[in-house]
């Protein structure tokens, strides 16, 4: 199932992704960043003509077919500032898709969606109607599967993420679409193994 699979990430560029919270003194972006980098040597290998990354606070950006090589021009050109607009963004990505499978350009088996971010949404309930109606357009459960990953410690960013895992059936989406992974699952694992995870799952 991994191969034939398109693969996209987006990654959080709120301003709190410039904390140094992490291992040896890292900020969460420049764990984001080596992160990335891991996870497109890996695309790479199952998917040659890369991943799309988008880049999102208040508005967001997107880039395809990117290669390990483009990662750190990506990281180089932005820096984290604003605020959390995930729906936006997550709009974007779930259209396009479906845009791409109405015209006959997809994989055979379908999507895969990975979300790094360190907070809580500027506004929850359209993220969930997003999710949801996506989940109305597909045909089945494993062509689009949705990967939320917390980067930090924010607790309202938890408990999101657990409602996204547990409550999308019960507001009424078709598949249960989504996964998360809390900071408090990660473990001794580090971001890239997560996301390598995520791809494998």
């Amino acid at each position: 199932m991994l191969e034939n699979r398109d693969y996209t990430l987006i990654i959080d560029k709120s301003g709190s992704m410039s904390t140094p919270d992490q291992a040896n003194g890292k900020s969460r972006w420049e764990v984001m960043q080596e992160s990335t980098l891991a996870l497109a040597r890996k695309c790479e290998k199952l998917d040659p003509d890369g991943m799309t990354v988008y880049l999102f606070s208040g508005k967001f950006k997107r880039f395809d077919d990117v290669t390990s090589d483009k990662v750190a021009q990506i990281f180089m050109e932005n820096d984290p500032a604003g605020t959390t607009n995930l729906a936006g963004v997550l709009k974007d990505a779930t259209d396009s898709y479906f845009k791409r499978k109405a015209a006959g350009e997809t994989k055979p088996n379908g999507e895969t969606i990975l979300v790094v971010t360190d907070g809580e949404p500027d506004d929850r309930k359209p993220v969930f109607e997003v999710i949801v109606n996506a989940s109305h357009k597909m045909e089945k459960d494993e062509e689009l599967g949705i990967s939320f990953v917390q980067v930090g410690r924010d607790a309202q960013a938890q408990k999101f993420l657990k409602a996204l895992d547990d409550q999308m059936e019960s507001i009424g989406a078709k598949f249960d679409i989504c996964d998360t992974v809390t900071f408090d699952d990660m473990e001794d694992m580090s971001l890239t193994e997560i996301l390598t995870n995520a791809i494998n799952d």
